[in-house]
C-alpha cells in the first residue's frame, strides 16, 4: 500500500514502527531513518495518532527505540504519542507484543518492502489487523537489497514455524494499553 492510501483509517490509529539498526554513534541507520520518516509522515497526516516503535535493547549501549523517539521528537512528534517497545527483537516479538502488551489490534506497519509480506503476515496471523505502508524512501545499494532478499527467504520460513507451529511467546510484561487521545494539534 502507498502512503496515504490506508483503508477505513479511523480503524488504524497507530502505526507499527520496526526497528532496524543504529549506527555506534547512536544514530539511526538508513532503514531505520526512512521508516521512521514514513511513520512521521503518516502522523502528520493525521492517517495515525500514535507511533509505536518497537526495537531491540538487549545490550546497554544498544538501544533502537530511544534513537526511534529521538528521531521522531526531531520531526516534530509529540512525545505523548510516541510508545516505546523496548522487547521487540524481531518481527514476530514486535507483533506479539502490539496485541499482548499494548492493545493494538489494528495497526499501520511501516517498513520497507522487502520486509513487508513477512510483517504483515505475522501480525496478521497473530491477531493484529494490518495493513502496509512502504519506507523505501532511498536507494540502499544494490549489495544491501540483494542481502535482504536472501535472508527474507529463511526469514519467512522461521516466520511460518513460529506462527504455524513453534508458536513462542516473546518477553512480555505488565499490559500497557495505548491511549489513543491525541496529544496535540498536527503542525
Amino acid at each position: 500500500m502507498d502512503k496515504g492510501e490506508v483503508a477505513e483509517p479511523e480503524r488504524y490509529r497507530v502505526a507499527l514502527v520496526f526497528g532496524a539498526g543504529v549506527w555506534r554513534d547512536g544514530a539511526p541507520s538508513p532503514v531505520l531513518y526512512d521508516r521512521i520518516a514514513t511513520a512521521v509522515w503518516l502522523y502528520r497526516t493525521g492517517t495515525v495518532n500514535k507511533l509505536l516503535l518497537s526495537g531491540d535493547n538487549r545490550f546497554l549501549d544498544y538501544n533502537e527505540p530511544a534513537v526511534m523517539r529521538e528521531t521522531a521528537l526531531k520531526m516534530g512528534v509529540a512525545d505523548a504519542d510516541l510508545v516505546l517497545d523496548f522487547a521487540g527483537r524481531r518481527t514476530y516479538d514486535s507483533c506479539y507484543r502490539a496485541r499482548e502488551i499494548f492493545g493494538v489490534d489494528h495497526a499501520v506497519l511501516v517498513t520497507q518492502e522487502f520486509h513487508l509480506a513477512r510483517a504483515l503476515y505475522v501480525c496478521n496471523e497473530l491477531g493484529v489487523e494490518s495493513v502496509g505502508v512502504r519506507a523505501d524512501m532511498q536507494s540502499y545499494g544494490e549489495r544491501s537489497r540483494a542481502w535482504w532478499e536472501v535472508r527474507e527467504v529463511l526469514a519467512r520460513s522461521s516466520a511460518w514455524l513460529d506462527v504455524n507451529v513453534l508458536r513462542p511467546t516473546p518477553i512480555l510484561g505488565e499490559r500497557e494499553p495505548i491511549n489513543f487521545a491525541v496529544a496535540e494539534l498536527r503542525r
